[in-house]
């Protein structure tokens, strides 16, 4: 069977030519042309757009697309120049109208004509880099419409009148501004901004300029503030109805030059208006308003949060130096903590709590509570205030503010040191008095200052309140030996306390009643007999007592008093009258303390168990003293103070400041060490500043103090100068 041959088949062109119609491109693109005056006379209803795209295609494929091209062109172009025609002739507020009208007529067109000559904007278009046909119809529009000669300044003078209208109270048609502003904003960004933003910022720079100099010369700041504001907020709103987003920040910028940088610092020291006045008067609304207009402008929180400081240090500066003001410490230290939180409530109710602000006011406070050298005093005399009488009733949550409020204060300190002096006498003086109203208040501050300061700094707090724990257990021990019955006697409480955690107390011993001293004696002997190697100093400068008295008539009395004025009272169970001298020679209490106890008892009405002759307050060595036999009181039990000092004599502070001083001493010299330990040799500068920064939580150094220090340490041979650069120090190990 024989294969069968294969065959291959082959498709080729079509044999003969077919010839186009010479006048084929003319009659179609007449066609063409035709339906675009019908599109933009608005009779494209009759229309078959089907042949319309099929003839568009047809001129394309053949190569006729540039004869399209140009005839879309000058076809366009004759009918924009009759829509120019149109709109110039629109009178007044048809204008915009107008324009608006036929730009509508022109997009709607625009559209159609596209979609007719689609195959033209892919092919030809594409391959010739040509205007695709809408952009085209845009740039058309641009060139022979909006930058025409009698359309390009009427536009924008129209949009400028109207938003000048609006801005001073008129309606405008803003679906009409909206139109027109998005017509500029679709034909380029340079057409929207040449034609329209550019001169619009010019001429509202220039009348916000006019404005803001008519307001400041009719308003005060506050009503200023308010106009600014209200035209900031009306410019942007007319952004978000009928201009371009990007206008925003141009436009804000511009109000805000005119309005507030131009004008700041005249507004912000408006006579009875300004910033001054308004934080003198808590105008929070008003200062809100300032620190939000002003944060927008370069340098315009600076100038407020400097004035502030300005103003805040003035104030404070008077408030701490004013002799007035100094002789009450708790008055004078509530005002601070009234500044303080008047400020901190301005700071976050109008300055949005910023940080810097915050700053600036504990800077001024630190400056000026250091200005006077009693404010550590008085902030412990506020202290002691507090928790002597002042938190009975108070939850633990006030109590806790009031601690804190404390502790922002004790913050502001320098020399914190000076403070740790007095708190540790009054908090010696609550604890032995008995006048602790809340343990846990005592030693939450405690633990506070811990926090703030370090262990160091409140061991010696903390070891006064392990030895009032040790004394009761002491006291127990005592009577349990003792076999002591109610009734049998004096009845003798002891706190025993430890040398060196307790303020340092002049030893004055007194003569004390012999009932006392019997019972005294027992408990030096019982003490010294439990603890070898132990020594017992009685301060009875410091003690109280409880005694009962009978007066005129068999009125009794329970009358708490000080050691020193029990050894007073107990000479008149056996005299009469005592002159001022006997007493003093019977008692052998100090002059001082004896003319104050004396007070206390004859001199304070309600409390003058005592009788003075003659009658004054003033205590003379001849002044006779008797037993009161027509003293009364409705109360059975009474306490009678000892007239003292509520801030310490310039004497007593001279004191107080020269064992500050002898304090620091070794706390300087072991800071000195450590740095000389750590670096072995270190020149003069270094070691100051080492120094410094470790002793700054506790109190400010002067370098001439740390100098003197170092000399002494070279004395002692625990540092030498380098032979080498005498300004270098070693440390000998």
């Amino acid at each position: 069977m024989s294969a069968q041959r294969k065959r291959n088949f082959k498709i080729e062109a079509f044999k003969h030519r077919v010839d186009l119609d010479p006048k084929y491109a003319e009659k179609t693109w007449k066609v063409l042309e035709h339906a675009i005056r019908e599109i933009y006379n608005h009779n494209a209803s009759g229309l078959s757009f089907e042949e319309l795209y099929r003839n568009a295609y047809n001129m394309v494929l053949h190569k006729h697309g540039e004869k399209l091209y140009s005839g879309l062109v000058t076809t366009m172009t004759w009918h924009l120049k009759e829509i120019s025609q149109s709109i110039e002739a629109a009178q007044g507020d048809l204008f915009l109208e107008e324009l608006n009208r036929k730009w509508g007529e022109h997009t709607k067109a625009l559209q159609m004509i596209r979609d007719i000559l689609m195959y033209m904007d892919r092919t030809f278009i594409n391959s010739s880099r040509k205007t695709p046909v809408y952009e085209l119809g845009l740039n058309l529009w641009r060139d022979n419409i909006i930058h025409s000669s009698k359309i390009q300044d009427r536009q924008l003078n129209t949009i400028l009148e109207l938003i000048h209208k609006e801005r001073t109270g008129e309606v405008i048609n803003r679906g009409l501004m909206r139109n027109i502003t998005k017509m500029l904003m679709d034909l380029g960004s340079s057409v929207y901004q040449e034609d329209f933003e550019k001169p619009f910022l010019d001429v509202s720079a220039s009348f916000y300029s006019g404005e803001s100099q008519q307001f400041i010369e009719c308003c005060d700041c506050g009503e200023y503030l308010k106009k600014a504001e209200r035209r900031l907020n009306e410019e942007m709103e007319r952004v978000s109805q009928y201009l371009d987003i990007k206008t925003e920040p141009k436009i804000t910028c511009v109000v805000e030059k005119e309005m507030i940088a131009n004008h700041m610092k005249q507004l912000v020291h408006m006579e009875n208006s300004g910033l001054v006045n308004m934080l003198v008067d808590d105008r929070y609304e008003d200062l809100s308003r300032m620190y939000n207009l002003f944060q927008r402008v370069t340098e315009g929180l600076r100038l407020i949060r400097d004035l502030m400081t300005s103003h805040l240090r003035e104030t404070g500066k008077q408030l701490v130096t004013d002799p007035e003001r100094l002789k009450d410490p708790v008055d004078f230290v509530q005002r601070l903590l009234n500044e303080k939180d008047k400020y901190d409530k301005i700071i976050a109710a109008a300055f949005n709590n910023d940080k810097t602000f915050q700053n600036a006011l504990n800077s001024s406070f630190e400056y000026f509570i250091n200005l006077n050298n009693r404010s550590p005093e008085f902030i412990s005399l506020y202290v002691n205030d507090k928790l002597h009488k002042n938190l009975k009733g108070v939850s633990e949550e006030d109590v806790e503010i009031v601690l804190d409020k404390v502790m922002m204060l004790f913050r502001y300190l320098q020399e914190k040191d000076i403070f740790e002096k007095y708190y540790k006498q009054h908090l010696a003086k609550r604890l032995l008095s008995g006048k602790i109203v809340s343990d846990d208040a005592e030693r939450s501050l405690i633990v506070k200052l811990k926090t703030e300061c370090g262990y160091q700094f409140t061991s010696k707090l903390e070891g006064m309140f392990t030895d009032m724990k040790t004394s009761q257990d002491t006291m127990q021990g005592f009577y349990a030996s003792q076999g002591f019955e109610a009734g049998e006697g004096p009845t003798l409480v002891v706190q025993v306390l430890t040398t060196g955690s307790w303020p340092t107390q002049p030893n004055a011993a007194c003569n004390l009643p012999a009932e006392i001293l019997g019972v005294c004696d027992k408990f030096r002997a019982y003490y010294l007999g439990t603890h070898s190697g132990r020594r017992l100093t009685w301060q009875t400068n410091m003690g109280t007592a409880d005694l009962k008295a009978t007066f005129a008539k068999g009125q009794k009395h329970e009358l708490n008093v000080s050691t020193y004025q029990m050894c007073v009272l107990m000479l008149f169970n056996s005299a009469d009258r005592l002159s001022c001298k006997e007493i003093k020679q019977a008692t052998a209490i100090p002059s001082q303390d004896l003319k104050r106890c004396l007070q206390s008892l004859a001199c304070v009405r309600g409390k003058n168990v005592l009788r003075k002759d003659p009658m004054s307050k003033d205590i003379a060595e001849d002044d006779i003293f008797s037993i009161n036999d027509k003293f009364m009181s409705k109360f059975f039990k009474i306490k009678i103070g000892t007239v003292t000092a509520q801030k310490e004599s310039e004497p007593e502070k001279q004191e107080t400041r020269q064992q500050v001083e002898e304090d620091r001493k070794p706390q300087i010299e072991a800071a000195i060490i450590r740095v000389m330990k750590a670096r072995r040799v270190a020149d003069y500068n270094s070691i100051v500043m080492e120094v410094t920064k470790q002793l700054q939580p506790r109190f400010l150094l002067n370098p001439v103090v740390i100098k003197k220090r170092i000399e002494s340490l070279i004395e002692r041979e625990f540092l030498e100068r380098d032979e080498g650069d005498r300004k270098l120090y070693r440390y000998l190990a």
